[in-house]
Protein backbone atom coordinates (compact mmCIF):
# COMPACT_ATOMS: atom_id res chain seq x y z
CA UNK A 1 0.00 0.00 0.00
CA UNK A 2 1.53 3.07 -1.06
CA UNK A 3 0.20 5.67 1.89
CA UNK A 4 -0.18 9.40 1.30
CA UNK A 5 1.18 12.30 3.95
CA UNK A 6 4.52 9.83 4.90
CA UNK A 7 7.29 9.05 3.44
CA UNK A 8 8.58 6.29 5.08
CA UNK A 9 7.59 4.36 8.05
CA UNK A 10 5.11 2.59 9.12
CA UNK A 11 1.77 3.73 11.95
CA UNK A 12 -2.11 4.36 11.64
CA UNK A 13 -3.32 4.18 8.15
CA UNK A 14 -6.66 5.56 6.80
CA UNK A 15 -7.83 2.51 3.51
CA UNK A 16 -8.29 5.45 0.92
CA UNK A 17 -8.55 4.49 -2.42
CA UNK A 18 -6.88 2.65 -5.34
CA UNK A 19 -4.18 4.29 -7.87
CA UNK A 20 -6.23 5.05 -10.97
CA UNK A 21 -4.43 4.56 -14.43
CA UNK A 22 -5.01 6.65 -17.49
CA UNK A 23 -7.22 3.69 -18.81
CA UNK A 24 -9.54 3.74 -15.65
CA UNK A 25 -8.52 0.58 -14.23
CA UNK A 26 -7.72 0.32 -10.21
CA UNK A 27 -3.99 -0.38 -9.46
CA UNK A 28 -2.46 -0.47 -5.98
CA UNK A 29 -4.27 0.56 -2.83
CA UNK A 30 -3.69 3.72 -1.43
CA UNK A 31 -3.98 5.07 2.31
CA UNK A 32 -3.54 7.98 3.83
CA UNK A 33 -1.56 8.71 7.24
CA UNK A 34 -3.00 9.47 10.14
CA UNK A 35 -0.04 8.83 12.67
CA UNK A 36 0.91 12.24 12.29
CA UNK A 37 -1.24 14.84 12.26
CA UNK A 38 -2.00 17.21 8.98
CA UNK A 39 -3.38 19.84 7.53
CA UNK A 40 -5.92 18.95 4.51
CA UNK A 41 -7.55 20.29 2.23
CA UNK A 42 -10.36 18.84 -0.26
CA UNK A 43 -12.39 20.32 -3.16
CA UNK A 44 -14.49 19.88 -5.81
CA UNK A 45 -17.78 20.93 -7.17
CA UNK A 46 -20.95 19.87 -6.37
CA UNK A 47 -22.16 16.09 -6.98
CA UNK A 48 -18.44 14.62 -7.65
CA UNK A 49 -17.73 13.38 -4.20
CA UNK A 50 -16.42 15.72 -2.27
CA UNK A 51 -18.64 15.21 1.20
CA UNK A 52 -18.33 11.43 0.42
CA UNK A 53 -14.12 11.58 0.45
CA UNK A 54 -15.05 13.66 3.93
CA UNK A 55 -16.97 10.75 5.02
CA UNK A 56 -14.22 8.04 3.77
CA UNK A 57 -11.57 10.02 5.48
CA UNK A 58 -14.30 10.08 8.68
CA UNK A 59 -14.72 6.01 8.76
CA UNK A 60 -11.42 5.14 8.53
CA UNK A 61 -10.01 8.11 11.24
CA UNK A 62 -13.07 6.00 13.54
CA UNK A 63 -11.52 3.00 12.75
CA UNK A 64 -8.08 4.27 13.51
CA UNK A 65 -6.17 3.89 17.09
CA UNK A 66 -5.20 6.93 18.80
CA UNK A 67 -7.11 9.73 17.15
CA UNK A 68 -10.27 11.18 17.59
CA UNK A 69 -12.33 12.66 14.12
CA UNK A 70 -15.24 14.98 15.03
CA UNK A 71 -16.80 15.70 11.85
CA UNK A 72 -18.63 19.22 11.32
CA UNK A 73 -21.74 18.65 9.14
CA UNK A 74 -23.54 21.70 7.78
CA UNK A 75 -25.52 19.52 5.57
CA UNK A 76 -27.00 17.36 7.76
CA UNK A 77 -25.30 14.73 5.98
CA UNK A 78 -23.09 12.73 7.78
CA UNK A 79 -25.67 11.10 10.40
CA UNK A 80 -25.20 7.99 8.65
CA UNK A 81 -21.77 7.43 9.84
CA UNK A 82 -23.62 6.01 12.74
CA UNK A 83 -24.79 3.10 10.90
CA UNK A 84 -22.41 0.99 12.15
CA UNK A 85 -21.61 2.30 15.46
CA UNK A 86 -18.29 3.54 14.97
CA UNK A 87 -20.03 7.46 15.20
CA UNK A 88 -21.77 9.49 17.61
CA UNK A 89 -24.29 12.24 16.47
CA UNK A 90 -24.40 15.18 18.72
CA UNK A 91 -27.80 16.72 17.46
CA UNK A 92 -28.03 19.91 19.48
CA UNK A 93 -24.64 20.77 19.90
CA UNK A 94 -23.91 23.11 22.95
CA UNK A 95 -20.57 24.17 23.45
CA UNK A 96 -18.88 26.65 26.15
CA UNK A 97 -19.09 30.15 25.86
CA UNK A 98 -15.91 31.07 27.50
CA UNK A 99 -14.03 29.73 24.14
CA UNK A 100 -14.93 32.55 22.51
CA UNK A 101 -12.96 35.93 23.43
CA UNK A 102 -14.53 39.28 24.03
CA UNK A 103 -14.53 40.90 20.68
CA UNK A 104 -15.80 37.52 19.07
CA UNK A 105 -18.95 37.73 20.91
CA UNK A 106 -19.60 41.81 18.53
CA UNK A 107 -18.69 40.03 15.39
CA UNK A 108 -20.86 37.00 16.42
CA UNK A 109 -23.91 38.89 16.93
CA UNK A 110 -23.37 41.65 14.35
CA UNK A 111 -22.42 44.65 16.46
CA UNK A 112 -19.33 46.75 15.32
CA UNK A 113 -16.54 46.95 18.03
CA UNK A 114 -16.38 50.88 17.70
CA UNK A 115 -20.54 51.17 18.01
CA UNK A 116 -21.70 51.88 21.27
CA UNK A 117 -23.95 48.96 21.42
CA UNK A 118 -20.56 46.67 20.59
CA UNK A 119 -17.90 48.32 22.42
CA UNK A 120 -20.84 48.02 26.11
CA UNK A 121 -20.85 44.16 25.04
CA UNK A 122 -17.07 44.02 24.25
CA UNK A 123 -17.05 45.66 28.51
CA UNK A 124 -19.34 42.98 29.76
CA UNK A 125 -17.70 40.19 27.71
CA UNK A 126 -14.35 40.90 28.80
CA UNK A 127 -15.89 39.78 32.67
CA UNK A 128 -18.37 37.73 32.29
CA UNK A 129 -18.18 33.96 31.10
CA UNK A 130 -21.78 32.72 30.26
CA UNK A 131 -24.43 34.77 28.77
CA UNK A 132 -26.03 35.01 32.39
CA UNK A 133 -23.14 36.10 33.57
CA UNK A 134 -22.91 38.80 30.66
CA UNK A 135 -25.96 39.54 30.91
CA UNK A 136 -25.86 40.77 34.31
CA UNK A 137 -22.76 42.54 33.58
CA UNK A 138 -24.85 44.66 31.09
CA UNK A 139 -27.28 45.21 33.97
CA UNK A 140 -24.82 47.19 36.34
CA UNK A 141 -22.56 48.92 33.37
CA UNK A 142 -22.15 52.47 33.99
CA UNK A 143 -23.10 53.17 30.18
CA UNK A 144 -25.43 54.66 27.71
CA UNK A 145 -29.27 53.56 27.74
CA UNK A 146 -29.63 53.36 23.91
CA UNK A 147 -26.17 51.40 24.29
CA UNK A 148 -27.09 49.31 26.74
CA UNK A 149 -30.22 48.22 24.88
CA UNK A 150 -28.32 47.64 21.65
CA UNK A 151 -26.03 45.10 23.43
CA UNK A 152 -28.96 43.42 25.62
CA UNK A 153 -31.16 42.80 22.24
CA UNK A 154 -28.05 41.05 20.41
CA UNK A 155 -26.98 39.04 23.34
CA UNK A 156 -31.05 37.93 23.88
CA UNK A 157 -30.28 36.82 19.67
CA UNK A 158 -27.21 35.02 20.77
CA UNK A 159 -29.03 33.68 23.85
CA UNK A 160 -31.98 32.10 21.65
CA UNK A 161 -29.70 30.35 19.58
CA UNK A 162 -29.41 28.04 22.47
CA UNK A 163 -25.42 26.69 21.49
CA UNK A 164 -24.27 28.15 24.77
CA UNK A 165 -23.48 25.96 27.88
CA UNK A 166 -20.80 26.00 30.46
CA UNK A 167 -20.93 22.09 30.56
CA UNK A 168 -21.37 21.56 26.81
CA UNK A 169 -19.35 19.58 24.33
CA UNK A 170 -15.55 19.69 25.87
CA UNK A 171 -11.95 18.23 24.11
CA UNK A 172 -12.41 15.05 26.79
CA UNK A 173 -15.90 14.56 25.73
CA UNK A 174 -14.75 14.94 21.40
CA UNK A 175 -11.73 12.18 22.58
CA UNK A 176 -13.83 9.23 22.81
CA UNK A 177 -13.07 5.74 20.84
CA UNK A 178 -15.57 7.02 18.15
CA UNK A 179 -16.27 9.90 15.65
CA UNK A 180 -18.44 12.63 16.59
CA UNK A 181 -20.51 14.30 14.27
CA UNK A 182 -21.80 17.78 15.00
CA UNK A 183 -25.07 18.15 13.07
CA UNK A 184 -24.94 22.15 13.08
CA UNK A 185 -27.43 22.20 9.61
CA UNK A 186 -30.74 23.46 11.57
CA UNK A 187 -28.27 26.15 12.96
CA UNK A 188 -28.31 29.94 11.64
CA UNK A 189 -24.69 30.43 10.28
CA UNK A 190 -23.43 32.49 12.84
CA UNK A 191 -24.51 29.95 15.58
CA UNK A 192 -23.16 27.30 13.98
CA UNK A 193 -19.30 29.45 13.54
CA UNK A 194 -19.90 29.58 17.20
CA UNK A 195 -20.02 25.76 17.55
CA UNK A 196 -17.27 25.68 15.37
CA UNK A 197 -14.44 28.27 16.56
CA UNK A 198 -15.38 26.89 20.50
CA UNK A 199 -14.93 23.11 18.95
CA UNK A 200 -11.23 23.85 17.52
CA UNK A 201 -10.26 26.07 20.75
CA UNK A 202 -11.17 23.50 22.67
CA UNK A 203 -9.28 20.89 21.03
CA UNK A 204 -6.19 22.75 20.34
CA UNK A 205 -6.31 23.70 24.48
CA UNK A 206 -6.65 20.48 25.41
CA UNK A 207 -3.33 19.29 23.46
CA UNK A 208 -1.16 22.56 24.40
CA UNK A 209 -2.20 21.58 27.71
CA UNK A 210 -1.78 17.73 27.58
CA UNK A 211 -5.36 17.26 28.91
CA UNK A 212 -6.40 14.46 26.07
CA UNK A 213 -4.24 11.22 24.65
CA UNK A 214 -5.68 11.01 21.28
CA UNK A 215 -4.80 13.19 18.20
CA UNK A 216 -8.03 15.19 17.19
CA UNK A 217 -8.65 15.47 13.58
CA UNK A 218 -11.38 18.31 13.18
CA UNK A 219 -13.29 17.47 9.95
CA UNK A 220 -15.20 20.56 8.42
CA UNK A 221 -17.79 20.27 5.19
CA UNK A 222 -18.18 23.75 3.49
CA UNK A 223 -15.68 25.40 4.96
CA UNK A 224 -15.89 28.69 2.92
CA UNK A 225 -18.95 29.42 5.28
CA UNK A 226 -16.62 28.92 8.20
CA UNK A 227 -13.52 30.69 7.58
CA UNK A 228 -16.04 33.27 6.70
CA UNK A 229 -17.46 33.51 9.97
CA UNK A 230 -16.05 34.20 13.67
CA UNK A 231 -14.79 30.25 13.29
CA UNK A 232 -11.86 31.67 11.31
CA UNK A 233 -9.54 32.85 13.58
CA UNK A 234 -9.84 29.06 15.44
CA UNK A 235 -9.36 27.36 12.37
CA UNK A 236 -6.33 29.55 10.89
CA UNK A 237 -4.79 28.63 14.17
CA UNK A 238 -5.48 24.59 13.39
CA UNK A 239 -3.79 25.35 9.95
CA UNK A 240 -0.56 27.48 11.03
CA UNK A 241 -0.28 26.00 14.87
CA UNK A 242 -2.05 22.86 15.15
CA UNK A 243 0.15 19.94 13.80
CA UNK A 244 3.07 21.55 16.77
CA UNK A 245 0.64 19.82 19.50
CA UNK A 246 -1.40 17.20 17.65
CA UNK A 247 -4.35 19.05 15.99
CA UNK A 248 -5.05 18.10 12.50
CA UNK A 249 -7.80 19.42 10.20
CA UNK A 250 -9.51 18.49 7.18
CA UNK A 251 -11.17 21.62 5.51
CA UNK A 252 -13.74 20.57 2.43
CA UNK A 253 -15.52 23.39 -0.07
CA UNK A 254 -16.90 23.22 -3.20
CA UNK A 255 -15.37 26.91 -3.33
CA UNK A 256 -11.79 26.61 -2.88
CA UNK A 257 -11.58 30.47 -4.19
CA UNK A 258 -13.56 31.31 -1.12
CA UNK A 259 -10.76 30.33 0.93
CA UNK A 260 -8.23 32.15 2.35
CA UNK A 261 -4.27 31.54 0.84
CA UNK A 262 -3.56 30.16 4.17
CA UNK A 263 -6.08 27.46 3.71
CA UNK A 264 -3.97 25.89 0.58
CA UNK A 265 -0.80 27.34 1.43
CA UNK A 266 -0.68 25.36 5.16
CA UNK A 267 -1.94 22.05 3.52
CA UNK A 268 0.61 19.48 3.06
CA UNK A 269 -2.39 17.42 1.61
CA UNK A 270 -4.95 18.55 -1.43
CA UNK A 271 -7.70 16.65 -2.72
CA UNK A 272 -9.05 17.75 -6.12
CA UNK A 273 -12.03 15.81 -7.25
CA UNK A 274 -13.76 17.79 -10.16
CA UNK A 275 -13.75 21.73 -10.71
CA UNK A 276 -15.48 23.86 -13.54
CA UNK A 277 -15.38 27.05 -12.20
CA UNK A 278 -12.51 29.21 -13.83
CA UNK A 279 -12.05 31.16 -10.29
CA UNK A 280 -12.07 28.11 -8.44
CA UNK A 281 -9.76 26.06 -10.66
CA UNK A 282 -7.10 29.48 -10.65
CA UNK A 283 -7.31 29.18 -6.80
CA UNK A 284 -6.40 25.92 -7.14
CA UNK A 285 -3.51 26.66 -9.72
CA UNK A 286 -2.32 29.43 -7.42
CA UNK A 287 -1.69 26.57 -5.06
CA UNK A 288 -0.11 23.93 -6.66
CA UNK A 289 3.51 23.42 -5.64
CA UNK A 290 6.59 23.79 -7.51
CA UNK A 291 7.26 20.26 -7.45
CA UNK A 292 3.65 19.70 -9.26
CA UNK A 293 2.91 20.39 -13.29
CA UNK A 294 0.29 21.86 -14.46
CA UNK A 295 -1.69 18.64 -15.00
CA UNK A 296 -3.62 19.36 -11.68
CA UNK A 297 -5.62 21.72 -13.30
CA UNK A 298 -5.07 21.27 -17.06
CA UNK A 299 -6.26 17.36 -16.22
CA UNK A 300 -8.92 17.61 -13.48
CA UNK A 301 -10.86 14.35 -12.63
CA UNK A 302 -13.57 13.71 -14.38
CA UNK A 303 -15.81 11.21 -12.80
CA UNK A 304 -17.68 11.40 -9.19
CA UNK A 305 -14.87 9.81 -6.58
CA UNK A 306 -11.81 10.45 -8.97
CA UNK A 307 -9.31 12.53 -7.39
CA UNK A 308 -5.59 14.44 -7.76
CA UNK A 309 -3.55 13.77 -4.94
CA UNK A 310 -0.74 16.68 -3.49
CA UNK A 311 1.04 15.17 -1.36
CA UNK A 312 4.01 17.07 0.40
CA UNK A 313 5.28 14.56 1.93
CA UNK A 314 6.40 12.68 -1.19
CA UNK A 315 6.07 15.47 -3.35
CA UNK A 316 4.33 13.80 -5.75
CA UNK A 317 0.96 13.97 -7.55
CA UNK A 318 -1.39 10.87 -7.40
CA UNK A 319 -4.11 9.78 -9.20
CA UNK A 320 -6.77 7.50 -6.83
CA UNK A 321 -10.58 6.50 -6.99
CA UNK A 322 -11.54 7.40 -3.62
CA UNK A 323 -13.22 3.96 -1.76
CA UNK A 324 -16.64 2.63 -1.32
CA UNK A 325 -18.31 3.87 2.11
CA UNK A 326 -18.77 1.24 4.63
CA UNK A 327 -22.05 3.40 5.79
CA UNK A 328 -24.46 5.09 4.19
CA UNK A 329 -23.54 8.06 2.32
CA UNK A 330 -26.62 10.78 2.03
CA UNK A 331 -24.77 13.58 0.29
CA UNK A 332 -27.17 13.16 -2.82
CA UNK A 333 -29.23 15.64 -4.18
CA UNK A 334 -32.96 14.53 -4.50
CA UNK A 335 -34.66 14.07 -7.62
CA UNK A 336 -38.47 14.37 -8.64
CA UNK A 337 -39.07 11.69 -10.00
CA UNK A 338 -38.36 9.63 -6.62
CA UNK A 339 -40.40 11.95 -5.11
CA UNK A 340 -43.16 11.17 -7.41
CA UNK A 341 -42.69 7.44 -6.55
CA UNK A 342 -42.85 7.91 -2.49
CA UNK A 343 -46.19 9.93 -3.35
CA UNK A 344 -47.86 6.87 -5.00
Amino acid sequence: MVVIGRDGGSGATVEFGRYRAPDGSAGASVGLDCESPHAALVVGKRGYGKSYTLGVLAEGLAAARGVAPVVVDPMGVFGTLAADGSATVVAEPRVDPDALPPTAWCELVGLGTESPGGAVLWRAAATGTTIDEIGATLTDLDCDRAARRAARNHLDLAASWDVFDPDGLDASALSSGTATVLDVSGLPTAAANAVVRATATALYRARVQGTVARLPWLLVDEAHAFFDGVAAPALRTLLTRGRQPGVSLVAATQRPSALPAVAASQADILVAHRLTDRRDREALARARPSYVDADLTERMPTEPGEVRVVDDATERLHAVQVRERRTPHDGGSPTASATGRSLK
